[in-house]
């Protein structure tokens, strides 16, 4: 199970008529993925097996999301709201979380910073799946040391463009070092959270 702390909530079942809004919400990217509703015993059966399950209205009964797609949603976290009416649940999804084969089953997007995670999840997919037409793919069969030397080459080619003040080369050169940088974690089986959540630390 990946959930990272005791999960004590104190829900308010009589207020909500024994069913609660559930919000999930992708942990890595914080995007929103998907909403439903629990009744105690589906949220019970989320904490004991780690995987979101939800209490179908239309169905009438608890059906764990996946588990006709195998599209399932690790539990990483659960909390409740200020009211205890309602939950919000991080996850770690496996595959597509819309029925319509899309990564969410809400189109609006305003952080650009999801396309992050997005980019992962396909730099992560050209790793396991060569790809004959794929730079990514070609890059992992080269080994660590050709990832670690362009990794090495952009930073270099960052430096110049910022000290002939090239904006838009800066811009471009920047991006090359972070691609290649993500990559360069994935073949180390790391992540950029991983970063993020090391320069958090040093905030202060």
């Amino acid at each position: 199970m990946l959930i990272k702390r005791k999960i004590s909530l104190k829900l308010d079942w009589n207020k909500t008529n024994g069913m609660v809004p559930v919000i999930i919400q992708d942990y890595l990217s914080n995007e929103v993925l998907m909403h439903g509703y629990m009744n105690e015993e589906a949220l019970l059966k989320t904490q004991k097996q780690g995987l979101v399950t939800f209490y179908s209205r239309s169905k009438k009964r608890l059906w764990t999301k996946g588990e006709t797609s195998k599209n399932f949603l690790k539990v990483i976290d659960i909390t409740s709201d200020c009211d205890n009416d309602a939950l919000l649940i991080f996850v770690k999804p496996k595959g597509k979380t819309c029925h319509l084969n899309k990564t969410s089953c809400f189109t609006l997007k305003y952080n650009d910073l999801f396309f992050l995670s997005e980019l992962e999840k396909i730099i992560e997919d050209r790793k396991k799946n060569n790809l004959e037409n794929s730079y990514t793919s070609r890059l992992y069969q080269s080994g660590t040391q050709r990832i670690a030397q362009k990794v090495g080459e952009e930073a270099v080619e960052t430096i110049l463009a910022a000290m002939s003040k090239d904006k838009n080369q800066l811009i471009n050169e920047s991006s090359d070092l972070i691609y290649h940088l993500i990559v360069l974690l994935h073949d180390q089986n790391l992540n950029f959270n991983l970063i993020i959540k090391n320069l958090k630390k040093r905030k202060q």
